[in-house]
Protein backbone atom coordinates (compact mmCIF):
# COMPACT_ATOMS: atom_id res chain seq x y z
CA UNK A 1 0.00 0.00 0.00
CA UNK A 2 0.65 3.39 -0.80
CA UNK A 3 2.19 5.13 2.98
CA UNK A 4 0.81 8.30 1.91
CA UNK A 5 -2.59 6.98 1.65
CA UNK A 6 -2.43 4.03 4.76
CA UNK A 7 -2.07 4.36 8.53
CA UNK A 8 0.24 0.48 8.65
CA UNK A 9 1.67 -0.97 5.84
CA UNK A 10 0.85 -4.71 6.68
CA UNK A 11 -2.22 -6.09 9.25
CA UNK A 12 -0.69 -8.33 11.40
CA UNK A 13 -2.23 -11.43 13.09
CA UNK A 14 -4.12 -10.54 16.43
CA UNK A 15 -2.80 -14.20 17.75
CA UNK A 16 0.76 -14.60 17.04
CA UNK A 17 1.22 -10.55 16.94
CA UNK A 18 4.52 -11.02 14.12
CA UNK A 19 2.70 -12.78 10.45
CA UNK A 20 0.74 -11.23 7.93
CA UNK A 21 -2.87 -11.69 8.68
CA UNK A 22 -4.52 -12.46 4.81
CA UNK A 23 -7.54 -14.07 6.71
CA UNK A 24 -10.41 -12.49 9.00
CA UNK A 25 -13.08 -14.17 11.39
CA UNK A 26 -16.23 -12.49 10.77
CA UNK A 27 -17.88 -13.23 14.12
CA UNK A 28 -14.68 -12.09 16.24
CA UNK A 29 -13.59 -9.38 14.23
CA UNK A 30 -10.23 -10.67 14.56
CA UNK A 31 -7.32 -10.38 12.11
CA UNK A 32 -5.69 -14.14 11.55
CA UNK A 33 -2.50 -16.08 9.82
CA UNK A 34 -2.68 -19.48 8.44
CA UNK A 35 -0.38 -20.51 11.12
CA UNK A 36 -3.37 -19.30 13.83
CA UNK A 37 -6.16 -20.11 12.27
CA UNK A 38 -6.58 -23.96 14.03
CA UNK A 39 -5.64 -22.33 17.68
CA UNK A 40 -8.60 -19.84 17.04
CA UNK A 41 -10.88 -22.82 15.75
CA UNK A 42 -10.08 -24.62 19.06
CA UNK A 43 -12.35 -21.69 21.05
CA UNK A 44 -15.71 -23.49 20.81
CA UNK A 45 -17.73 -21.03 22.33
CA UNK A 46 -18.43 -19.75 19.22
CA UNK A 47 -18.72 -20.74 15.20
CA UNK A 48 -16.31 -18.87 13.60
CA UNK A 49 -16.57 -17.47 10.00
CA UNK A 50 -12.75 -17.17 8.64
CA UNK A 51 -12.25 -15.37 5.17
CA UNK A 52 -9.96 -13.74 3.07
CA UNK A 53 -9.15 -10.43 3.98
CA UNK A 54 -9.73 -8.99 0.51
CA UNK A 55 -13.27 -11.21 0.57
CA UNK A 56 -13.81 -9.17 3.92
CA UNK A 57 -13.00 -5.58 3.06
CA UNK A 58 -14.76 -5.70 0.03
CA UNK A 59 -18.00 -6.28 1.48
CA UNK A 60 -17.84 -3.23 3.76
CA UNK A 61 -19.64 -0.33 3.04
CA UNK A 62 -17.88 2.41 2.72
CA UNK A 63 -19.26 5.76 3.25
CA UNK A 64 -20.56 8.59 0.07
CA UNK A 65 -17.83 11.73 -0.76
CA UNK A 66 -19.84 14.31 -0.24
CA UNK A 67 -17.79 16.19 -2.43
CA UNK A 68 -17.82 13.39 -5.00
CA UNK A 69 -20.92 11.66 -4.93
CA UNK A 70 -19.68 9.16 -7.60
CA UNK A 71 -16.46 8.03 -5.73
CA UNK A 72 -16.43 6.19 -2.28
CA UNK A 73 -14.56 7.59 1.20
CA UNK A 74 -11.84 4.76 1.60
CA UNK A 75 -9.72 7.08 3.94
CA UNK A 76 -9.94 9.88 6.65
CA UNK A 77 -8.40 13.10 6.62
CA UNK A 78 -6.69 13.71 10.38
CA UNK A 79 -6.21 17.09 10.07
CA UNK A 80 -9.69 18.10 9.28
CA UNK A 81 -11.29 14.94 10.57
CA UNK A 82 -13.61 14.01 8.01
CA UNK A 83 -13.99 11.03 5.48
CA UNK A 84 -12.37 11.63 1.69
CA UNK A 85 -12.16 10.18 -1.56
CA UNK A 86 -9.25 9.87 -4.03
CA UNK A 87 -10.69 12.95 -5.88
CA UNK A 88 -10.81 15.26 -2.69
CA UNK A 89 -6.50 14.11 -2.46
CA UNK A 90 -6.20 15.09 -6.18
CA UNK A 91 -8.21 18.45 -5.91
CA UNK A 92 -5.04 19.41 -3.67
CA UNK A 93 -7.38 20.32 -0.41
CA UNK A 94 -5.95 17.68 1.80
CA UNK A 95 -1.88 18.75 0.17
CA UNK A 96 0.41 17.63 3.92
CA UNK A 97 -1.81 16.32 5.79
CA UNK A 98 -2.33 12.88 7.40
CA UNK A 99 -4.69 10.22 6.00
CA UNK A 100 -5.68 7.11 7.57
CA UNK A 101 -7.29 4.11 5.90
CA UNK A 102 -10.81 4.29 7.04
CA UNK A 103 -10.92 0.33 7.53
CA UNK A 104 -7.90 1.03 10.15
CA UNK A 105 -10.41 3.72 11.85
CA UNK A 106 -13.22 0.74 11.78
CA UNK A 107 -11.46 -1.71 13.25
CA UNK A 108 -10.51 1.09 16.11
CA UNK A 109 -14.02 1.53 16.44
CA UNK A 110 -15.18 -1.68 16.70
CA UNK A 111 -12.58 -2.68 19.17
CA UNK A 112 -14.06 0.05 21.30
CA UNK A 113 -17.55 -0.90 20.77
CA UNK A 114 -16.74 -4.40 21.94
CA UNK A 115 -14.82 -3.19 24.93
CA UNK A 116 -17.61 -0.85 25.99
CA UNK A 117 -20.42 -4.24 25.16
CA UNK A 118 -18.24 -6.24 27.55
CA UNK A 119 -18.01 -3.55 30.21
CA UNK A 120 -21.93 -2.65 30.15
CA UNK A 121 -22.67 -6.60 29.96
CA UNK A 122 -20.22 -7.74 32.87
CA UNK A 123 -19.56 -5.19 34.97
CA UNK A 124 -22.06 -1.82 34.50
CA UNK A 125 -25.45 -3.94 34.06
CA UNK A 126 -24.50 -6.21 37.15
CA UNK A 127 -23.43 -3.26 39.65
CA UNK A 128 -26.78 -1.39 38.58
CA UNK A 129 -28.90 -4.41 39.03
CA UNK A 130 -27.15 -4.77 42.42
CA UNK A 131 -28.38 -0.82 43.46
CA UNK A 132 -31.63 -1.77 42.29
CA UNK A 133 -31.72 -4.98 44.79
CA UNK A 134 -30.49 -2.56 47.30
CA UNK A 135 -32.92 0.13 46.65
CA UNK A 136 -35.53 -2.73 46.66
CA UNK A 137 -34.72 -3.91 50.35
CA UNK A 138 -34.27 -0.16 51.37
CA UNK A 139 -38.04 0.18 50.54
CA UNK A 140 -38.74 -3.00 52.47
CA UNK A 141 -36.61 -1.68 55.46
CA UNK A 142 -38.42 1.59 55.28
CA UNK A 143 -41.77 0.23 55.74
CA UNK A 144 -40.57 -2.02 58.15
CA UNK A 145 -38.91 0.81 60.28
CA UNK A 146 -42.54 3.18 59.88
CA UNK A 147 -44.41 0.31 61.24
CA UNK A 148 -42.09 0.11 64.28
CA UNK A 149 -42.16 3.81 64.60
CA UNK A 150 -45.53 3.44 64.93
CA UNK A 151 -45.82 0.38 67.25
CA UNK A 152 -43.91 2.51 69.22
CA UNK A 153 -45.65 5.79 69.27
CA UNK A 154 -49.20 3.93 69.91
CA UNK A 155 -47.46 1.77 72.47
CA UNK A 156 -46.28 5.14 74.40
CA UNK A 157 -49.76 6.34 73.70
CA UNK A 158 -51.50 3.51 75.51
CA UNK A 159 -49.12 4.21 78.27
CA UNK A 160 -49.59 7.36 78.58
CA UNK A 161 -53.60 6.24 78.53
CA UNK A 162 -53.14 3.97 81.13
CA UNK A 163 -51.36 6.73 83.62
CA UNK A 164 -54.19 9.06 83.07
CA UNK A 165 -56.92 7.04 83.33
CA UNK A 166 -55.10 5.81 86.64
CA UNK A 167 -54.66 9.56 87.80
CA UNK A 168 -59.12 9.84 86.89
CA UNK A 169 -59.01 7.14 89.33
CA UNK A 170 -57.78 8.18 91.66
CA UNK A 171 -59.01 12.08 91.45
CA UNK A 172 -62.88 10.03 91.48
CA UNK A 173 -62.02 8.54 94.70
CA UNK A 174 -60.90 11.38 96.99
CA UNK A 175 -64.59 13.09 95.29
CA UNK A 176 -66.46 9.62 96.52
CA UNK A 177 -64.51 10.17 100.00
CA UNK A 178 -65.48 13.58 100.08
CA UNK A 179 -69.24 12.85 99.39
CA UNK A 180 -69.34 10.33 101.98
CA UNK A 181 -68.26 12.44 104.70
CA UNK A 182 -70.31 15.47 103.61
CA UNK A 183 -73.41 12.79 103.73
CA UNK A 184 -72.44 11.52 106.96
CA UNK A 185 -72.46 14.80 108.47
CA UNK A 186 -75.87 15.76 106.44
CA UNK A 187 -77.41 12.76 107.96
CA UNK A 188 -75.96 12.63 111.74
CA UNK A 189 -77.56 16.70 111.67
CA UNK A 190 -80.95 15.03 110.08
CA UNK A 191 -80.59 12.06 113.16
CA UNK A 192 -80.58 15.00 115.96
CA UNK A 193 -83.55 16.93 114.42
CA UNK A 194 -85.64 14.71 113.95
CA UNK A 195 -85.50 13.57 117.85
CA UNK A 196 -85.44 16.83 118.82
CA UNK A 197 -88.88 17.41 116.41
CA UNK A 198 -89.97 13.98 117.88
CA UNK A 199 -89.67 15.12 121.63
CA UNK A 200 -90.99 18.21 120.96
CA UNK A 201 -94.12 16.83 119.53
CA UNK A 202 -94.88 14.61 122.94
CA UNK A 203 -94.09 17.42 125.28
CA UNK A 204 -96.63 19.46 123.08
CA UNK A 205 -99.35 16.45 123.24
CA UNK A 206 -98.53 16.34 127.10
CA UNK A 207 -98.71 20.01 127.89
CA UNK A 208 -102.33 19.59 126.34
CA UNK A 209 -103.54 17.32 128.71
CA UNK A 210 -102.42 18.57 131.36
CA UNK A 211 -104.12 21.78 130.62
CA UNK A 212 -107.47 19.76 130.32
CA UNK A 213 -107.23 18.15 133.41
CA UNK A 214 -108.07 18.83 137.18
CA UNK A 215 -105.82 16.40 138.71
CA UNK A 216 -103.51 18.40 140.93
CA UNK A 217 -101.12 15.87 141.49
CA UNK A 218 -100.47 14.96 137.70
CA UNK A 219 -100.11 19.21 137.20
CA UNK A 220 -97.45 19.07 140.46
CA UNK A 221 -95.23 16.42 138.96
CA UNK A 222 -95.11 18.59 135.50
CA UNK A 223 -91.69 19.47 134.71
CA UNK A 224 -90.02 22.23 132.01
CA UNK A 225 -88.01 21.26 129.19
CA UNK A 226 -88.46 24.86 127.51
CA UNK A 227 -84.91 25.99 128.48
CA UNK A 228 -83.55 22.80 126.63
CA UNK A 229 -85.29 22.87 123.39
CA UNK A 230 -84.57 27.07 122.97
CA UNK A 231 -80.74 25.67 122.46
CA UNK A 232 -81.87 24.67 118.91
CA UNK A 233 -79.60 22.35 116.78
CA UNK A 234 -75.89 23.60 115.72
CA UNK A 235 -76.28 24.46 111.68
CA UNK A 236 -73.42 22.67 109.58
CA UNK A 237 -71.45 25.45 107.96
CA UNK A 238 -69.68 23.28 104.58
CA UNK A 239 -67.21 24.35 102.58
CA UNK A 240 -68.14 22.14 98.78
CA UNK A 241 -64.99 20.92 97.26
CA UNK A 242 -63.99 22.57 93.64
CA UNK A 243 -61.92 21.21 90.99
CA UNK A 244 -59.50 23.57 89.55
CA UNK A 245 -58.32 21.96 85.95
CA UNK A 246 -54.95 22.90 84.77
CA UNK A 247 -54.29 23.99 81.86
CA UNK A 248 -52.72 21.51 79.06
CA UNK A 249 -50.00 22.50 78.40
CA UNK A 250 -48.82 21.04 74.77
CA UNK A 251 -45.07 21.20 74.98
CA UNK A 252 -45.00 19.43 78.37
CA UNK A 253 -47.60 16.40 77.02
CA UNK A 254 -45.20 15.95 73.67
CA UNK A 255 -42.03 15.74 76.16
CA UNK A 256 -43.71 13.08 78.42
CA UNK A 257 -44.75 11.23 74.59
CA UNK A 258 -41.08 11.11 74.05
CA UNK A 259 -39.50 12.94 70.26
CA UNK A 260 -38.77 11.43 66.58
CA UNK A 261 -35.15 12.04 65.67
CA UNK A 262 -35.29 13.94 62.29
CA UNK A 263 -34.78 12.17 58.84
CA UNK A 264 -31.50 12.37 57.57
CA UNK A 265 -31.00 11.57 54.22
CA UNK A 266 -27.73 11.91 52.08
CA UNK A 267 -26.39 10.04 48.98
CA UNK A 268 -22.59 8.73 48.67
CA UNK A 269 -20.44 7.33 46.44
CA UNK A 270 -21.10 3.82 46.03
CA UNK A 271 -17.17 2.80 46.71
CA UNK A 272 -17.33 -0.25 44.49
CA UNK A 273 -15.61 0.82 41.25
CA UNK A 274 -16.15 -0.84 37.63
CA UNK A 275 -12.82 -2.26 36.87
CA UNK A 276 -11.78 -0.63 33.33
CA UNK A 277 -11.06 -2.81 30.06
CA UNK A 278 -8.09 -4.78 29.81
CA UNK A 279 -7.36 -4.59 33.68
CA UNK A 280 -9.08 -6.95 35.65
CA UNK A 281 -12.33 -7.01 33.48
CA UNK A 282 -12.97 -10.56 32.03
CA UNK A 283 -9.78 -11.71 31.62
CA UNK A 284 -9.12 -14.50 28.87
CA UNK A 285 -10.46 -18.07 30.25
CA UNK A 286 -7.09 -20.17 31.43
CA UNK A 287 -7.46 -23.61 31.99
CA UNK A 288 -6.27 -25.72 35.10
CA UNK A 289 -2.99 -28.10 35.53
CA UNK A 290 -4.00 -31.34 35.83
CA UNK A 291 -1.44 -31.63 38.87
CA UNK A 292 -0.26 -28.44 40.44
CA UNK A 293 3.50 -27.37 40.74
CA UNK A 294 5.56 -27.06 43.52
CA UNK A 295 7.58 -24.15 42.81
CA UNK A 296 8.95 -23.49 45.82
CA UNK A 297 8.64 -23.98 49.91
CA UNK A 298 9.66 -21.48 52.26
CA UNK A 299 10.32 -22.21 56.42
CA UNK A 300 8.43 -19.82 58.62
CA UNK A 301 9.86 -21.19 61.94
CA UNK A 302 6.30 -21.18 63.19
CA UNK A 303 5.07 -24.30 64.97
CA UNK A 304 1.58 -24.01 64.12
CA UNK A 305 1.10 -21.42 60.52
CA UNK A 306 -2.50 -20.03 60.27
CA UNK A 307 -2.16 -17.06 57.81
CA UNK A 308 -0.20 -15.81 54.49
CA UNK A 309 -0.59 -12.84 52.50
CA UNK A 310 1.18 -11.22 49.48
CA UNK A 311 3.06 -8.11 49.67
CA UNK A 312 4.00 -8.89 46.15
CA UNK A 313 5.02 -11.17 43.75
CA UNK A 314 8.26 -11.90 45.65
CA UNK A 315 7.35 -11.15 49.39
CA UNK A 316 4.40 -12.71 51.98
CA UNK A 317 3.48 -11.83 55.38
CA UNK A 318 2.83 -14.99 57.37
CA UNK A 319 1.07 -15.17 60.76
CA UNK A 320 1.71 -17.94 63.24
CA UNK A 321 0.98 -19.34 66.72
CA UNK A 322 2.81 -16.43 68.63
CA UNK A 323 2.51 -12.23 68.69
CA UNK A 324 4.88 -12.05 66.02
CA UNK A 325 4.25 -11.38 62.28
CA UNK A 326 6.88 -11.67 59.86
CA UNK A 327 7.52 -10.73 56.24
CA UNK A 328 10.15 -13.21 53.79
CA UNK A 329 10.74 -13.43 50.35
CA UNK A 330 10.42 -16.39 47.72
CA UNK A 331 14.19 -17.06 48.92
CA UNK A 332 13.10 -17.67 52.63
CA UNK A 333 14.75 -14.81 53.65
CA UNK A 334 13.48 -12.88 56.90
CA UNK A 335 12.81 -9.73 56.09
CA UNK A 336 10.97 -8.05 58.73
CA UNK A 337 9.32 -8.80 62.18
CA UNK A 338 6.59 -6.88 63.56
CA UNK A 339 4.68 -8.03 67.33
CA UNK A 340 1.48 -7.02 67.88
CA UNK A 341 0.34 -3.72 69.84
CA UNK A 342 -1.05 -5.48 72.53
CA UNK A 343 0.93 -8.48 72.76
CA UNK A 344 -1.63 -10.56 71.76
CA UNK A 345 -2.03 -13.06 69.38
CA UNK A 346 -3.58 -11.86 65.75
CA UNK A 347 -6.12 -13.67 64.62
CA UNK A 348 -5.80 -12.73 60.25
CA UNK A 349 -3.51 -10.60 58.63
CA UNK A 350 -4.17 -8.67 55.07
CA UNK A 351 -2.48 -6.58 52.82
CA UNK A 352 -3.71 -3.37 52.23
CA UNK A 353 -4.46 -2.30 48.43
CA UNK A 354 -1.48 0.65 49.13
CA UNK A 355 0.83 -1.87 50.62
CA UNK A 356 0.03 -1.67 54.27
CA UNK A 357 -0.16 -4.79 56.68
CA UNK A 358 -3.56 -5.30 59.18
CA UNK A 359 -4.25 -7.53 61.20
CA UNK A 360 -7.26 -8.51 63.64
CA UNK A 361 -6.56 -8.68 67.37
CA UNK A 362 -9.53 -10.67 68.95
CA UNK A 363 -8.56 -10.02 72.48
CA UNK A 364 -8.31 -6.00 72.19
CA UNK A 365 -11.45 -5.88 69.94
CA UNK A 366 -9.14 -4.04 67.48
CA UNK A 367 -8.35 -3.82 64.23
CA UNK A 368 -4.57 -2.27 63.44
CA UNK A 369 -2.87 -0.84 60.52
CA UNK A 370 1.42 -1.68 60.52
CA UNK A 371 2.98 1.31 59.08
CA UNK A 372 6.14 1.05 57.45
CA UNK A 373 5.62 -1.75 55.77
CA UNK A 374 5.58 -0.72 51.99
CA UNK A 375 8.61 -2.72 50.50
CA UNK A 376 10.01 -3.05 46.78
CA UNK A 377 11.98 -6.53 46.84
CA UNK A 378 14.57 -4.86 49.52
CA UNK A 379 15.12 -5.42 53.09
CA UNK A 380 13.20 -2.92 55.15
CA UNK A 381 14.56 -0.21 57.37
CA UNK A 382 13.04 0.67 60.86
CA UNK A 383 10.47 2.84 61.30
CA UNK A 384 7.52 0.41 62.09
CA UNK A 385 4.24 2.18 63.46
CA UNK A 386 1.23 0.42 64.63
CA UNK A 387 -1.84 2.41 64.28
CA UNK A 388 -5.32 1.46 65.64
CA UNK A 389 -8.08 1.80 63.14
CA UNK A 390 -11.28 0.18 64.93
CA UNK A 391 -12.05 -0.96 68.29
CA UNK A 392 -15.53 -2.67 68.46
CA UNK A 393 -17.78 -2.96 71.07
CA UNK A 394 -19.59 -6.10 72.10
CA UNK A 395 -18.03 -7.52 69.24
CA UNK A 396 -14.34 -9.60 68.29
CA UNK A 397 -13.36 -9.94 64.95
CA UNK A 398 -11.18 -13.15 63.73
CA UNK A 399 -11.20 -12.52 60.28
CA UNK A 400 -10.17 -9.73 57.75
CA UNK A 401 -9.48 -8.63 54.21
CA UNK A 402 -8.99 -5.47 52.02
CA UNK A 403 -10.98 -4.68 49.15
CA UNK A 404 -10.56 -3.25 45.76
CA UNK A 405 -12.59 -0.43 46.71
CA UNK A 406 -9.90 -0.12 49.16
CA UNK A 407 -12.52 -0.97 52.17
CA UNK A 408 -11.55 -3.44 54.65
CA UNK A 409 -14.45 -6.27 55.36
CA UNK A 410 -14.26 -8.12 58.74
CA UNK A 411 -16.02 -10.94 60.18
CA UNK A 412 -16.77 -10.80 63.87
CA UNK A 413 -18.36 -13.10 66.64
CA UNK A 414 -20.73 -11.37 69.53
CA UNK A 415 -19.32 -11.47 73.13
CA UNK A 416 -22.01 -14.39 73.99
CA UNK A 417 -20.80 -16.46 70.76
CA UNK A 418 -24.23 -16.53 69.43
CA UNK A 419 -24.23 -13.89 66.35
CA UNK A 420 -21.82 -13.72 63.53
CA UNK A 421 -21.49 -11.01 60.74
CA UNK A 422 -19.43 -9.37 58.04
CA UNK A 423 -19.15 -5.58 58.09
CA UNK A 424 -17.36 -3.60 55.90
CA UNK A 425 -15.52 -0.58 57.50
CA UNK A 426 -14.49 2.64 54.75
CA UNK A 427 -11.56 3.93 57.20
CA UNK A 428 -13.09 3.55 60.93
CA UNK A 429 -16.98 4.32 59.25
CA UNK A 430 -19.09 1.15 59.34
CA UNK A 431 -20.96 1.16 55.87
CA UNK A 432 -22.64 -1.91 55.51
CA UNK A 433 -23.67 -4.85 58.07
CA UNK A 434 -24.56 -8.57 56.54
CA UNK A 435 -25.77 -11.26 58.71
CA UNK A 436 -29.21 -12.42 57.48
CA UNK A 437 -30.20 -14.06 54.50
CA UNK A 438 -33.85 -12.80 52.94
CA UNK A 439 -35.75 -15.38 55.42
CA UNK A 440 -34.12 -13.48 58.48
CA UNK A 441 -31.95 -16.65 58.97
CA UNK A 442 -28.72 -16.45 60.18
CA UNK A 443 -26.13 -17.24 57.38
CA UNK A 444 -23.11 -17.50 59.45
CA UNK A 445 -22.58 -19.82 62.17
CA UNK A 446 -21.40 -18.85 65.62
CA UNK A 447 -18.02 -20.71 65.47
CA UNK A 448 -14.57 -18.97 65.64
CA UNK A 449 -13.14 -20.65 62.16
CA UNK A 450 -13.90 -18.07 60.01
CA UNK A 451 -11.20 -16.60 56.76
CA UNK A 452 -12.91 -14.20 53.77
CA UNK A 453 -12.48 -12.69 50.75
CA UNK A 454 -13.71 -10.46 47.75
CA UNK A 455 -13.92 -12.11 44.15
CA UNK A 456 -13.40 -9.95 41.63
CA UNK A 457 -16.81 -9.62 41.02
CA UNK A 458 -17.02 -8.11 44.20
CA UNK A 459 -18.95 -11.07 45.82
CA UNK A 460 -18.20 -11.73 49.36
CA UNK A 461 -16.98 -15.15 50.18
CA UNK A 462 -16.77 -16.80 53.72
CA UNK A 463 -15.00 -19.83 54.52
CA UNK A 464 -17.38 -21.50 57.30
CA UNK A 465 -15.57 -24.07 59.13
CA UNK A 466 -18.23 -25.17 61.53
CA UNK A 467 -20.74 -24.86 59.09
CA UNK A 468 -18.87 -26.51 56.96
CA UNK A 469 -19.64 -24.35 53.68
CA UNK A 470 -18.26 -21.76 51.57
CA UNK A 471 -20.94 -18.91 51.84
CA UNK A 472 -21.25 -16.50 48.92
CA UNK A 473 -22.97 -13.56 49.39
CA UNK A 474 -22.96 -10.36 46.50
CA UNK A 475 -21.71 -6.79 47.19
CA UNK A 476 -25.30 -5.95 48.30
CA UNK A 477 -25.20 -8.76 51.16
CA UNK A 478 -27.59 -10.98 49.42
CA UNK A 479 -27.07 -14.98 49.44
CA UNK A 480 -25.75 -16.29 46.32
CA UNK A 481 -24.93 -19.47 47.50
CA UNK A 482 -23.38 -22.56 50.10
CA UNK A 483 -20.90 -24.45 48.69
CA UNK A 484 -20.53 -27.55 51.06
CA UNK A 485 -17.86 -29.90 49.05
CA UNK A 486 -17.25 -31.36 45.91
CA UNK A 487 -20.44 -33.63 44.26
CA UNK A 488 -17.75 -36.52 43.47
CA UNK A 489 -17.20 -36.84 47.28
CA UNK A 490 -20.04 -37.20 48.78
CA UNK A 491 -20.52 -38.03 52.60
CA UNK A 492 -17.17 -36.51 53.07
CA UNK A 493 -16.57 -33.98 55.76
CA UNK A 494 -16.24 -30.60 54.55
CA UNK A 495 -14.46 -28.35 56.79
CA UNK A 496 -13.02 -25.20 55.35
CA UNK A 497 -10.21 -23.26 56.55
CA UNK A 498 -8.62 -20.73 54.53
CA UNK A 499 -10.11 -18.53 51.47
CA UNK A 500 -8.46 -16.86 48.53
CA UNK A 501 -10.20 -15.75 45.33
CA UNK A 502 -7.80 -15.19 41.87
CA UNK A 503 -8.31 -13.25 38.41
CA UNK A 504 -10.88 -15.76 37.01
CA UNK A 505 -12.91 -15.28 39.74
CA UNK A 506 -12.70 -18.69 40.98
CA UNK A 507 -12.96 -19.44 44.62
CA UNK A 508 -10.25 -21.00 45.89
CA UNK A 509 -10.38 -22.92 49.83
CA UNK A 510 -8.53 -25.04 52.15
CA UNK A 511 -9.63 -28.39 52.84
CA UNK A 512 -7.05 -28.91 55.98
CA UNK A 513 -8.50 -32.46 57.12
CA UNK A 514 -8.49 -33.84 53.48
CA UNK A 515 -4.79 -32.68 52.91
CA UNK A 516 -6.21 -30.87 49.76
CA UNK A 517 -7.78 -27.21 48.14
CA UNK A 518 -11.23 -27.09 46.46
CA UNK A 519 -11.16 -24.75 43.40
CA UNK A 520 -15.25 -23.74 42.50
CA UNK A 521 -16.29 -21.13 39.91
CA UNK A 522 -17.67 -17.72 40.69
CA UNK A 523 -21.11 -19.42 40.62
CA UNK A 524 -20.51 -22.25 43.16
CA UNK A 525 -19.54 -24.97 40.27
CA UNK A 526 -16.58 -27.54 41.82
CA UNK A 527 -13.78 -27.17 39.22
CA UNK A 528 -10.94 -29.34 40.40
CA UNK A 529 -8.99 -30.23 43.68
CA UNK A 530 -5.47 -29.22 43.96
CA UNK A 531 -3.57 -31.86 45.84
CA UNK A 532 -0.73 -34.50 45.00
CA UNK A 533 1.52 -32.23 45.21
CA UNK A 534 2.77 -32.78 48.72
CA UNK A 535 0.14 -30.78 50.62
CA UNK A 536 0.08 -31.17 54.14
CA UNK A 537 -2.49 -29.58 56.63
CA UNK A 538 -3.32 -26.67 54.13
CA UNK A 539 -4.54 -23.18 56.32
CA UNK A 540 -3.88 -20.09 54.75
CA UNK A 541 -4.04 -19.36 51.57
CA UNK A 542 -3.23 -16.54 49.17
CA UNK A 543 -2.66 -15.65 45.34
CA UNK A 544 -0.32 -13.50 43.81
CA UNK A 545 -1.21 -11.15 40.57
CA UNK A 546 -0.09 -13.63 38.37
CA UNK A 547 -2.11 -16.32 39.97
CA UNK A 548 0.48 -18.20 42.16
CA UNK A 549 -0.76 -20.06 44.77
CA UNK A 550 0.81 -19.20 48.16
CA UNK A 551 -0.23 -22.03 50.88
CA UNK A 552 0.48 -21.88 54.78
CA UNK A 553 0.67 -25.68 55.98
CA UNK A 554 -0.41 -25.11 59.98
CA UNK A 555 1.47 -28.30 61.17
CA UNK A 556 4.78 -28.12 59.09
CA UNK A 557 5.17 -24.66 59.68
CA UNK A 558 5.95 -23.74 55.63
CA UNK A 559 4.65 -21.99 52.87
CA UNK A 560 4.66 -23.52 49.92
CA UNK A 561 4.17 -21.63 46.07
CA UNK A 562 1.89 -23.52 43.61
CA UNK A 563 0.93 -23.17 40.00
CA UNK A 564 -2.17 -24.71 39.15
CA UNK A 565 -2.95 -22.77 35.99
CA UNK A 566 -0.98 -23.69 32.70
Amino acid sequence: MDPRYSAQDVVRCALCRDAVAPLYCNVCHTHLCGDCVEKHFSDKSKVHNVVPLEQFLSTLNYPKCPTHPTKQCKLQCEQCDIPICTSCISSGKHIGHKQLEMFADFENKKEVLRRDLQELEKSIFPKYQESAAIIKTQKTDQLKHSQKLTAELNKQGEALHREIHTIIQRKQAEIDEMNAQHLSAIEKQEGETNKALHEIKQVIQELKSLLDTSDVGLVSKYRSRIAEFRKLPHKLKISLPNFLPQKINREELLKQIGSLRPLSIETEEQGYTVPSPGAESSPPARPLLDVPRLITDIPTGYDYLYNVSCLSDEEIWTRGNNKIMKLYNLKGELLKSVQTKSGNLPADIAVTRSGGLVYADYRDRSINLVSGTQTLFRRLVSGTQIQTLITLRGWRPHGLCSTASRDLLLIMTSDDYEQTKVVRYSGSTEKQTIQYDDQGNPLYSSGLIKYLSENRNSDICVADCDAGAVVVVSAAGKLRFRYTGSPSTPGEPFKPYGITTDSQANILTADRDNHRIHIIDQDGRFLRFLHNCGLQCPWGLCVDSRDYLFVAEVNTGKVKKLQYYK
